[in-house]
């Protein structure tokens, strides 16, 4: 039954991690949606959690879901800040989408380590620092 189902390729939608500097030299990090698409993208339901290793323990956080209406062409949004103290552990990112009444899929998955300052390169379109995920 579920390999009935016919989910086409995702492309050109993308999850960045960045970092957004604010007042007095401080900076949060942001995750952001981005579509660089010639259409836009409807119903979208971002699901995300973490899991790994920590301390020798194994952690899984909270899961958080997201819904929003559209993203328009060639455009982006934050979908939510994220702690810093999440970096040592997998980060996944699970996205949900319709265009053209058909239904996309795709799960992002930032694994352990991979956002740090090491890794922070310029993300032109959202004119921030980040990690990005295609």
């Amino acid at each position: 039954m579920k390999e009935d189902i016919n989910i086409p390729e995702v492309k050109n939608v993308t999850i960045a991690i960045v970092r957004r500097e604010i007042e007095d030299q401080e900076h949060i990090w942001e995750v952001y949606l981005m579509n660089s698409n010639e259409h836009q993208i409807d119903n979208i339901m971002i699901v995300s959690h973490g899991y790994g290793t920590r301390d020798n323990e194994n952690v899984k956080t909270s899961t958080l879901r997201n819904f929003f209406e559209k993203l328009d062409s060639h455009s982006s949004m934050m979908i939510e800040a994220i702690d810093p103290s999440l970096f040592v552990l997998h980060n996944e990112i699970a996205i949900t989408y319709y265009f053209n009444k058909e239904m996309y899929f795709k799960k992002f998955t930032f694994v352990a380590g991979s956002i740090s300052e090491e890794y922070l390169r310029k993300i032109p379109a959202l004119r921030l620092k980040g990690v990005l995920h295609s």
